[in-house]
């Protein structure tokens, strides 16, 4: 017999030893006596109908001198019930005769697994964990907010791939799993989640009204094919959503859960309006431009919380106005291989928390390097007109918040007017820019990226530029207009309303 095994045998008999040591005469028997809970309710938030939920542990106390033995723990609904739990390692409906040491505690495990019906907004499934001691009861309330979805699953596991360039230099493909939306039945009613990779397919348009929701599961993309359109109108009571599936309190803003809105080559005019996009890797990426217009016309609209990117250009031409871009674990907005980009009364800013960034807010290139001997000329053009380019990172050799990576034999013609700036690129002043002076968010490590009053954005913006009257919480733009997506407060502690909060 090997010595694991023995000290294995050891301590299993130790285990029986101690627990055996108590007699039933020394167990509480008090009818008065209460367990103590590590929360009032075990509640799940926004559970989807037929999905899982993340799991929580709740514990159970025993505050007495003297051990409780409890003759059974089970579901107030019994098998029928919505929930499930593991008592200590039991699995099953009941657990029975489970013991909690004087000052000591348990251990239970909930999970909450919704049926589908008929009904288009939110309900509560409740139930309770019951406990039998000391000829009584004492109840634990559960409860989830179920909402029923329409689901996108992978039909076409490894028929679709996706090029890219692999460790060795080579171009690979990617298998895939993917669905193919049915853009003319889309259902408008309720929330979308949406599987792998949800494809817009080409000539076809997908139009998304305000308050639609869709929510995304680890890995999943929307997919905006060759050929294809994406068409967003929010409005701000009512913005069209794109998050993570999961909504539970350590997930509700935990970046890198889902791919992110794939705008790719080929796709054309696409629009979104009034929109949040949340938690993804790349919240947005459009790749190339195919006509005249803009490959992506996007405006009051936020992007956040992404753990590399949240707007990625790949030789795109891309139009911004009233965005808020901000917290990406590299750069908030990156415009690569060249292209033509325009942003207006927008805020761009990273106060990335996760860990360390290496990368600048923002970032512009002008040539595609497909090895470091074939570099081609990418022309790049950007207009930065009203911006906020700010975070928390001062830059190699203190640059600051915007790099360009440029070559000297393709055109390079970026410009920014009536701009706060962190970076050494642009003189102070110039341009009608401010450099190098914070611009007084109101609370950016809690997403508030309202200026204060004080703030050198307030009544520093170029009113020619505006044209859309509002700000992102709807109040008027003044004459002459704060410098970024928000308006600067006009008295302390004055509360305002995010539209995405």
């Amino acid at each position: 017999m090997s010595r694991f095994f023995l000290i294995i045998m050891g301590l299993a008999l130790a285990t029986v030893s101690m627990t055996s040591c108590i007699k039933e005469e020394d167990y509480l028997v008090d009818s008065s006596a209460r367990l103590g809970f590590s929360v009032d309710t075990v509640s799940f938030d926004t559970v989807f109908a037929t999905m899982a939920t993340v799991t929580q542990a709740v514990k159970v106390y025993n505050n007495y001198d003297e051990p409780i033995l409890i003759d059974a723990v089970t579901l107030g609904h019994g098998t029928s019930s919505r929930f499930r739990i593991n008592v200590d390692g039991d699995t099953g409906f009941v657990a029975r005769n489970v013991e909690i040491g004087g000052h000591d505690s348990i251990f239970i495990f909930v999970q909450a697994n919704i049926n589908p019906n008929d009904q288009t907004s939110p309900y509560i499934v409740t139930d309770s964990i019951v406990f039998d001691f000391n000829k009584k009861r004492q109840y634990l309330p559960l409860q989830a907010y179920g909402r029923n979805a329409v689901y996108h699953l992978p039909t076409y596991p490894r028929q679709v791939y996706r090029l890219y360039v692999n460790s060795r230099g080579q171009i690979d493909t990617l298998w895939i799993p993917f669905s193919i939306i049915d853009c003319a039945n889309w259902d408008h009613t309720r929330p979308h989640v949406i599987i792998g990779y949800a494809v817009v397919n080409s000539n076809e348009t997908l139009h998304l009204n305000a308050g639609e929701e869709l929510y995304f599961g680890a890995g999943a993309c929307l997919w905006v094919y060759d050929s294809a359109t994406l068409d967003v109108r929010g409005s701000q009571s009512a913005p069209v959503v794109f998050s993570s599936v999961r909504h539970d309190s350590y997930y509700d803003s935990l970046p890198g859960q889902w791919q992110g809105i794939w705008l790719s080559s080929g796709s054309k005019d696409n629009y979104m309006e009034w929109a949040c996009v949340e938690n993804a890797v790349v919240g947005i990426q459009a790749d190339t431009n195919v006509n005249n217009n803009p490959t992506l016309d996007i405006r009051n609209c936020v992007v956040q919380n992404h753990s590399m990117v949240g707007i990625l250009g790949q030789g795109a031409y891309i139009v911004g106005d009233n965005l808020l871009v901000s917290c990406c674990g590299q750069s908030v907005v990156d415009l690569r291989y060249g292209g033509r980009y325009q942003f207006h009364n927008s805020t761009l800013a990273n106060y990335w928390r996760y860990d360390s960034r290496k990368t600048p807010s923002l970032v512009l290139s002008n040539y595609y390097a497909y090895s470091t001997t074939m570099v081609f000329p990418r022309p790049m053009e950007a207009d930065f007109r009203n911006c906020i380019v700010y975070g928390n990172y001062n830059g190699r050799d203190n640059s600051g918040e915007i790099m360009f990576d440029r070559i000297e034999n393709a055109g390079f013609d970026v410009t920014f007017r009536n701009c706060v700036l962190r970076t050494n690129l642009v003189a102070d002043g110039s341009g009608g820019n401010i450099v190098g002076r914070d611009p007084k968010f109101s609370d950016a490590y809690k997403h508030d990226f309202v200026p204060l009053k004080d703030s050198p954005a307030a009544k520093a913006g170029d009113g020619s530029y505006i044209t859309i009257p509002n700000d992102l919480n709807g109040t008027p733009r003044g004459n002459p207009p704060t410098i970024g997506a928000f308006e600067a407060k006009e008295q302390e502690g004055q509360k305002l309303n995010y539209f995405f909060r």
